[in-house]
């Protein structure tokens, strides 16, 4: 049973330099050294989860699920793509290289799937067959896998605007990226994204599509940076299930990890109403589906880290070395 009372809603540390609070995870940056004159960053994934461009609850053990899957991914796909990944002083925590994130998100969609305004299947279902630089065939239903994984960038709105849909031509025309780069990233994300879904299938599962960052350490170099086939970067489905929802029209049957965001949206609108208290057993059973699908993706028994009177002490124990201020508390 999980001890639901294990809760990081936040990782305010002050003894840790230069903080950046996103809405997710808690980052610090540490200084250039002679090992990484680049610089390193401390990523804290917290427990809270966002929708509706707010903050609407901490669930128990999300951080770590989050962190540990992706850290299973990028142990296994350090040999296609370089990560920005040093270290793991605690399960909620990497020790990464600084990297500045490139100006366009990848995306790699294997199926017709999706909800945003966005998505292959949004813009299907509007009539649109060229999308992304690529021409779809018409007679393509709901969810079918599409004729082979195909790659949709958008520009990546670090201002708080609005992803737009980019082609491979737009990128190199707008300069986002030079010529090398884009083909380099294009390479490094089907790549990953055949790996991930060869080792989905042999877990029973099926990775419809996801999600890379890339960024440049301090030598240029690129690297895949952020998460990697996590629950919230990907979209997976239960392969068994996923042929009969098919023929019937139903959505393939996935992680419900809208079961928050679908209980709130019942209840005001998210955007503008205050939110409700969300019950307790709501959370649990949010809890719950991110364990479960850390132990279908990775083959692994979820082990709850419940070292320290909390997990804040624990966390604040495991980054000490790092502490460079004396402690307010």
């Amino acid at each position: 049973m999980l001890d639901l009372s294990r809760v990081l809603p936040h990782a305010r540390i002050p003894e840790l330099p230069h903080p950046y609070f996103g809405k997710v995870r808690d980052c610090y940056d540490l200084p250039p050294s002679p090992e990484h004159p680049g610089g390193r960053r401390i990523l804290i994934s917290s427990d809270r989860i966002s929708a509706f461009d707010r903050i609407l609850a901490a669930i128990p053990f999300k951080g770590q699920v989050l962190t540990q899957t992706a850290r299973h991914w990028f142990d296994h796909t350090a040999d296609i793509c370089p990560n920005h990944v040093l270290g793991y002083p605690d399960p909620n925590v990497v020790i990464g290289q600084h990297v500045s994130i490139l100006p366009v998100e990848i995306v790699v969609r294997g199926y017709l799937a999706g909800t945003t305004s966005t998505s292959v299947l949004t813009l299907y279902r509007a009539g649109q067959r060229e999308m992304y630089g690529h021409r779809l065939p018409d007679g393509l239903r709901d969810n079918q896998a599409l004729p082979q994984p195909l790659i949709t960038p958008t520009s990546k709105a670090f201002d708080g605007g609005h992803d737009a849909p980019l082609t491979a031509d737009e990128i190199l025309a707008q300069g986002l990226l030079t010529p090398d780069q884009w083909e380099a990233i294009s390479a490094y994300a089907l790549a990953l994204f055949d790996r991930g879904q060869k080792m989905a299938a042999a877990r029973g599962l099926i990775l419809a599509d996801t999600k890379y960052e890339f960024g440049l350490d301090a030598e240029g170099r690129i690297l895949i940076a952020d998460e990697i086939h996590t629950p919230d970067s990907s979209r997976y489905w239960r392969a068994e299930g996923y042929a009969e929802a098919f023929e019937t029209g139903a959505r393939p049957p996935s992680f419900d990890k809208d079961v928050v965001r679908a209980w709130v949206a019942a209840r005001c609108n998210p955007y503008t109403d205050p939110i409700p208290e969300i019950p307790a057993e709501i959370i649990a059973q949010t809890a719950q589906v991110y364990v479960e699908a850390y132990e279908m993706i990775t083959g692994q028994p979820f082990q709850p880290d419940n070292a320290g009177p909390t997990p804040l002490d624990r966390v604040r124990a495991n980054l000490s070395p790092w502490f460079t201020t004396p402690s307010k508390a």
